[in-house]
């Protein structure tokens, strides 16, 4: 009878912990396969990227902005609509309690009013950079910022840490500009 109960106990712990090991790993996964989802939709919004403008104060700007919290640009691709056209996507990182950091999605389209925002993932850490060359650089070099409006980048740089996990992913931009002041002059 003791031995018994001794299999059982033994048995039913073996158990426990195996169940514990499955939903781990349940969970394990399912995070990566909605950091690559995540991954995916960036990528889409990167690459359909349109060099919209605007008339600010101080002379046209692009609608492309980003510091290392803030990514905001124009796009051919909404997560939401399939509608044709363009919107405006800012991601932001914002601090979440207990050392986390969240990662929001949030689409405008131009003229009308309010935006849809959604949560996309969370991590212990996040921060975007941006590769820039500027017109007489030979080789370009990694940024923080770019928050003129005045150029866009060449890639795009999104860093996540999970725990003792860092990983990053480099989305390259297809569409590069830079504004350059034009003289004024009479036509001849």
């Amino acid at each position: 009878m003791t031995l018994l109960v001794v299999i059982l106990v033994v048995t039913m712990g073996a158990m426990r912990a195996g169940s514990r090991s499955v939903a781990a790993g349940e969970r394990k996964m399912e995070a990566q396969e909605r950091f690559r989802a995540v991954l995916a939709i960036m990528d889409a919004q990167i690459a359909s990227q349109i060099p919209l403008t605007y008339e600010a104060e101080s002379g046209t700007r692009y609608t492309f902005r980003g510091d290392g919290q803030t990514l905001r640009f124009s796009t051919g691709y909404s997560i939401w609509s399939g509608r044709q056209g363009y919107v405006i996507v800012e991601y932001v990182i914002e601090a979440e309690g207990a050392g986390k950091t969240v990662l929001y999605a949030r689409e405008q389209v131009p003229g009308i009013e309010g935006f849809l925002h959604t949560r996309l993932i969370e991590a212990t850490g996040m921060s975007f950079d941006y590769f820039y060359k500027g017109p007489v650089d030979e080789r370009g070099s990694w940024v923080e910022a770019m928050t003129e409006g005045t150029a866009i980048p060449g890639q795009i740089r999104f860093r996540m840490a999970r725990g003792p996990e860092e990983m990053s992913r480099v989305f390259p931009v297809k569409v590069q500009a830079e504004m350059t002041p034009v003289q004024g002059g009479k036509a001849s």
